[in-house]
C-alpha cells in the first residue's frame, strides 16, 4: 500500500482514500460522518493502474456507490491510505437517502418490504421505486467486503 501523501493516520472530511484491489487502485472519498455508523464513503468509477496526479475531475463525478467503512481504522492499520484531499463537491454534500431490506417471504427469500433511511428518520415502503434501486445499502462494510464489490462491479441495483 502506498504511502499516505499527507503523512496523516486521521481522515478529514474531504480526503481520498486509496484502496488497492486484484485489479489496481480504486477511490473514495470521506464525505460524512454519522454518529452511530461512522465515515461515509462514496467510491467514484473505475480502478487505476498507478495513483492520478489529481483528484479534483474525479471527484466531480458521480459516485459508484457509497457505504459506511470503519475509515479511521483502516487508515491507522495502512489497509487503506489518504491520497489527497479535495473540498466534497455540492453535489455530494447533501446525506444521502439508503435502503434497507425489511422481511423477506420464507418461501422465496425474496425482500417483501423496504425500509428508507435519511441518516435521521426511516420509512418503511412495500417496494422500491426505479430511482430507490440505485440508493446505497444501509450497512457499514469491512475492507474486504468493500475490495470484493469493487472487484466485482457491484452497484446497489444489484441488491433488489
Amino acid at each position: 500500500m502506498p504511502a499516505s501523501r499527507s503523512g496523516r493516520k486521521r481522515p478529514k472530511i474531504g480526503d481520498i482514500v486509496e484502496i488497492t484491489t486484484p485489479t489496481g487502485f480504486a477511490y473514495a472519498q470521506y464525505t460524512h460522518h454519522h454518529p452511530t455508523y461512522g465515515a461515509l464513503i462514496r467510491v467514484v468509477n473505475g480502478v487505476f493502474e498507478r495513483r492520478p496526479e489529481n483528484f479534483a475531475h474525479l471527484m466531480r463525478q458521480k459516485e459508484r456507490f457509497s457505504t459506511f467503512f470503519p475509515l479511521g481504522a483502516a487508515v491507522s492499520r495502512n489497509i487503506v491510505s489518504i491520497a489527497a484531499h479535495e473540498e466534497v463537491p455540492p453535489h455530494w454534500q447533501q446525506f444521502p437517502m439508503f435502503k434497507a431490506a425489511g422481511n423477506r417471504d420464507p418461501k422465496t427469500g425474496r425482500v417483501t418490504d423496504w425500509w428508507l433511511w435519511d441518516g435521521e428518520s426511516q420509512e418503511r415502503i412495500r417496494a422500491l421505486a426505479p430511482e430507490q434501486q440505485q440508493l446505497p445499502i444501509l450497512a457499514v462494510w469491512n475492507d474486504t467486503l468493500l475490495v470484493e464489490r469493487i472487484s466485482n462491479g457491484w452497484t446497489p441495483a444489484d441488491e433488489v
